[in-house]
């Protein structure tokens, strides 16, 4: 019979793994939303990224839903007016980087660089 500390340490350690199997279904989210990112407006991984989180910061919403409404855009053939408008203005941000100046380091596929 477990007894009532080890039942409680059951417990968190089942809490813990149920945190740890939400992570890794967000994690895989936020990827899938970062491919969708980079092929729509040309970018690196890395700015993909930087646009989720601009958008996230600018529109208020959650990360990673801002990822689901990505990743299932092209099913639903729509985005949410706030996530729609917001898309391209994070994508010239992180174009422009820090410093303002627009970035030209944007892969051309099947054109010299």
């Amino acid at each position: 019979m477990i007894g009532h500390d080890e039942q409680d340490r059951v417990n968190k350690l089942q809490e813990e793994v149920d945190q740890l199997r939400q992570a890794l279904m967000s994690h895989a989210l936020v990827d899938q939303a970062i491919g969708v990112v980079i092929t729509v407006g040309g970018l690196r991984s890395e700015q993909g990224w930087a646009v989720l989180k601009h958008m996230s910061q600018h529109t208020n919403i959650k990360l990673r839903e801002v990822a689901r409404c990505l990743v299932e855009w092209p099913a639903r053939g729509r985005l949410p007016e706030v996530i729609r408008q917001a898309l391209p203005v994070a994508v010239e941000h992180v174009r422009a980087g820090s410093d303002g100046r627009r970035d030209e380091r944007e892969v051309r596929c099947g054109r010299p660089g």
